[in-house]
């Protein structure tokens, strides 16, 4: 997580579940703080934080037998001050023994206290006399902070240039992560295992979009890219059978949704599911939907997408909701499974909880989500800061937007296949072709958008990414055509159903448009913009020339 994502996540963020927390370390808790309160939100819990005054750290313990409450952050000279990067390289240097003596009267501190004990290994000043009791020294502190029940911290969570400077003792670079982790193993720590997962599919339970690469094209073996998702599906097996409840939610037609699970293919099966829910509504309705059909808290719920825009929407929307991005890169797997293990506890498995799926799938029948409102999800939409940058392709380099057009198959005006040499012919012919961008604070979607408009104005094709549904960019990027490109009163659309472009539909419904008998479907020009105009206001448009 970025310090702008923190912020951002942290902005109005209001939650009736809450965690005090004083976080106690021996250097200035900033920007430490403001992670560890943006990892707690991504939870639904508003942590507030109380940190100690700098360099009062000893102080403290000898004055306090901790608590609940307190967080201890150490670092190797808070276990023998003399280590103190601040204080001097001491003159005649440490030996095994010394330091083991310094060690005892703080160990001896800290062994009751019932605190939370992070220890991070930061480099020590160089005190010893060679660099193989260099290394001894630095086992034995690791040693004393192991036996206290500490749990480990990447040394790179250190930054001597900072801690010099200011007494900040915490790598900027490094903050998020480090303050992911400790929530995480704070959250593990909580009482209460979640019991539902909600999970989305596409990108998650397998690699791939079954919509755009069918099933041939979607994978989750043991073995290349498919490896991260083949342990995803074992590891919700496991917690299946000790008695999680399993729902998966997709942006998707619910045939396809479920064809990968009837494949064979995969190692979860359709019934491994209490719920597959599959629309086109926002995640959030389709979670609340869920949890009033289990008649559960949404705090009982974990939720794990891919998409940081998704996961985003969730938590404005479906405060309490535990939310968990499921890994970009092979270096982020592992710590999330173990993660996700943990929200869910570590119970004996007994027979209730192996038929705990079965016996809720006799009792519901699949959740209706019902749509978010509209007002609510504008405002989170324009939080999104995003940016849609349009470009004509008429001239010039157009086979992306070709390419774009015969690929999708979900936000497809009517499913039609052109060549480029047909492209060609209706641009020759005075057609236009555009296409467009898109990026938002979360970083950049690429080409989402292809539009072909013919030479008398009707547009032939239009197409868009279904990664970028629900932001309403369709309704401003037509909105925009019809202000700045099309000139007749009346906006007609070359629109036919096909078997998946069931997206299109709905917009197609929602903005007015009605069929004709000619296989075009039309709506007034003005009245779309009276309507749906304000829709550009959501985006800083960019037209280059």
């Amino acid at each position: 997580m970025r310090f702008l994502e923190a912020q951002a996540l942290l902005r109005g963020f209001s939650s009736g579940v809450t965690r005090p927390l004083l976080l106690c370390t021996s250097g200035r808790p900033e920007p430490l703080d403001l992670y560890i309160r943006a990892a707690f939100a991504a939870r639904g819990v508003d942590a507030q934080i109380r940190s100690l005054p700098f360099g009062t750290l000893q102080q403290h313990l000898r004055a306090s037998a901790g608590g609940d409450h307190e967080v201890l952050l150490l670092f190797p000279w808070d276990l023998a001050p003399s280590l103190d990067w601040r204080s001097g390289i001491p003159e005649q240097g440490v030996t095994p023994a010394e330091l083991r003596e310094a060690i005892a009267p703080v160990e001896s501190l800290l062994a009751s206290r019932p605190s939370a004990l992070f220890y991070i290994p930061a480099l020590l000043p160089p005190v010893a006399g060679d660099p193989a009791t260099q290394q001894v020294l630095e086992a034995i502190l690791e040693g004393a902070a192991l036996r206290l029940g500490a749990r480990l911290l990447p040394a790179s969570s250190f930054s001597l240039p900072s801690y010099l400077a200011n007494g900040g003792a915490f790598a900027s670079a490094r903050a998020g992560e480090l303050g992911a982790s400790i929530v995480s193993a704070l959250t593990h720590a909580l009482p209460a295992p979640r019991k539902v997962l909600v999970t989305d599919l596409d990108g998650v339970m397998w690699r791939g979009v079954i919509g755009e690469d069918g099933l041939d094209g979607v994978t989750a073996n043991p073995e290349g890219s498919g490896y991260p998702h083949f342990l995803y599906q074992s590891l919700l097996k496991r917690l299946r059978a000790h008695g999680t409840l399993l729902a998966a939610v997709s942006r998707n037609d619910e045939d396809l949704a479920r064809l990968p699970f009837a494949s064979g293919a995969m190692t979860m099966r359709e019934d491994d599911f209490v719920s597959i829910l599959a629309s086109y509504h926002h995640k959030s309705a389709q979670i609340a939907s869920v949890a009033e059909a289990l008649n559960l808290p949404l705090d009982a719920i974990v939720f794990v997408d891919d998409n940081p825009v998704e996961l985003a929407e969730v938590r404005a929307r479906a405060p309490g909701v535990t939310t968990l991005r499921f890994p970009e890169n092979a270096d982020e797997l592992a710590p999330f499974l173990h993660e996700l293990a943990g929200l869910f506890g570590k119970r004996e498995r007994t027979e209730e909880d192996a038929q705990r799926t079965a016996m809720y799938r006799r009792l519901l029948s699949n959740p209706v989500p019902t749509s978010a409102d509209s007002g609510a999800v504008e405002g989170f939409l324009r939080e999104l800061g995003m940016r849609l940058e349009i470009v004509d392709r008429t001239t010039g380099d157009r086979e992306r937007a070709v390419q774009l057009i015969n690929k999708t198959n979900q936000f497809n005006l009517n499913g039609q296949r052109l060549s480029d040499a047909e492209v060609g012919a209706l641009l020759d012919g005075g057609g236009r072709l555009f296409s467009a961008f898109l990026s938002d604070r979360h970083g950049t979607h690429g080409k989402i958008l292809a539009c072909l408009v013919g030479p008398d104005e009707t547009i032939a094709a239009l197409v868009m990414s279904c990664r970028v549904l629900q932001r309403r960019v369709e309704y401003a990027f037509l909105a925009w055509l019809a202000d700045a490109v099309l000139h007749a009163d009346t906006l007609r659309l070359e629109h036919r159903v096909t078997e998946r472009n069931t997206p299109m539909q709905y917009f197609l419904r929602d903005a007015g448009f009605l069929a004709g008998p000619d296989g075009v479907s039309s709506t007034s020009r003005r009245a779309y913009l009276d309507a749906f105009g304000s829709a550009r206001s959501l985006f800083t448009l960019e037209v280059p020339a």
